[in-house]
């Protein structure tokens, strides 16, 4: 009887050890499958909560891999895409831990000069989107360009888009610019090209604009998009992504070669495979040489600080660019972003290791 109570109190023992073991083993592979796909280490930095805003351009390329992150880790990630002009100034007003910019920070955007880091993410095209009736295919010169969205080519049958487009039937419609409402770094990105690459132009760049006064301003990527879509004649600056999604026609663009490049993701590679960054990572592809380069390709960046105050924020958010930067490129090309060459990822990393 004493023998029988025995192997029943060892027989105990062994499964609650085996429950035991089996909950640790659980606990063990969530913790693995926390830090897997992540150059961050340890998955004790990827918990919490961290929130971004700013530039519409790379939303889509954030929130998938927001997505793709939260099925990986237990940080909460909020990234808010209110324009690159919003980002800042809640970046300069500590509202958020991080900023969504296209554009290079100037005195009064917010963040204070000294106290920042750009982290480059990824780049893609910005397309010039079009309404035209029976008008599938359309090139277009940095003049000409220029002369649409400052306003003096006022009708799409004007001879200087029948010089660019031989053969194509181009109706008299009245031309309707379609800009952005809010400061975005989309804006500055497209208005920085065309300074670059049209003597023509005569309005300057920068987050905003003066535009005609006939034309419309939409809010975001989206707004402007949304534009597009809805007037006949209407013609607009659009990140790919958004422009792809709402299934608008783009225009092909005369790069510095001389040739027609449609806005794609091999474009984009094209523009990138010869920039130099400088010492602060920051970089320029716009109107950059390569016959199969794509002209207007505009970089993005995160805006991080490089003391953080509450040491859980700045391991969160190490941990959540060292991802953003080494782990999307599937993600990336799938919402028509262009991943960085291997040694700008390279430097955007070193970059977040600096953070404090």
């Amino acid at each position: 009887m004493q023998s029988h109570k025995q192997r029943l109190a060892w027989l105990s023992v062994i499964l609650a050890f085996g429950v035991v073991a089996a909950a640790c083993g659980s606990s063990n592979n969530k913790d693995n499958a926390s830090s897997s796909g992540s150059g961050s280490g340890s998955s004790a930095n990827c918990t919490g909560s961290i929130t971004g805003s700013g530039a519409t351009f790379p939303d889509a390329f954030y929130q998938a891999s927001i997505d793709a992150f939260g099925d990986k880790h237990d940080l909460k990630v909020t990234y808010n895409a209110v324009g690159s002009g919003t980002g800042k100034q809640d970046f300069g007003k500590g509202l958020n831990d991080f900023a969504g910019s296209d554009s290079l920070v100037k005195p009064g955007d917010g963040p204070t000069a000294g106290q920042f880091m750009y982290v480059p993410t990824t780049a893609s095209a910005i397309t010039v989107s079009y309404n035209l009736s029976g008008v599938d295919k359309l090139q277009l010169s940095p003049d000409t360009l220029a002369g649409i969205f400052q306003g003096t080519i006022k009708t799409w049958d004007d001879a200087a888009i029948k010089a660019d487009n031989p053969g194509v039937t181009l109706p008299s419609d009245k031309i309707i610019i379609a800009h952005r409402s809010d400061g975005s770094g989309t804006t500055s990105n497209f208005t920085k090209y065309l300074t670059a690459a049209s003597k023509q132009w005569k309005l300057g760049s920068g987050d905003t604009v003066k535009w005609p006064a006939d034309s419309q301003a939409g809010q975001g990527n989206p707004g402007v998009a949304q534009i597009v879509n809805s007037n006949k004649g209407a013609v607009g600056y659009v990140d790919l992504a958004d422009a792809t999604e709402a299934k608008l026609h783009f225009a092909a663009i005369k790069n510095v070669d001389g040739k027609y490049v449609t806005p794609t993701v091999a474009g984009v590679k094209a523009a990138l495979s010869g920039v130099t960054q400088a010492a602060d990572l920051t970089y320029n592809p716009l109107n950059a040489p390569g016959a199969d380069a794509y002209p207007i390709t505009a970089p993005t960046y995160i805006l991080v600080h490089n003391t953080y105050s509450n040491s859980a924020k700045a391991a969160g958010v190490k941990c959540f660019l060292t991802y953003l930067v080494q782990d999307t490129a599937d993600i990336a090309q799938q919402n028509s972003f262009s991943p960085l060459p291997e040694s700008m990822q390279q430097s955007s990393v070193a970059q977040v290791n600096k953070i404090k």
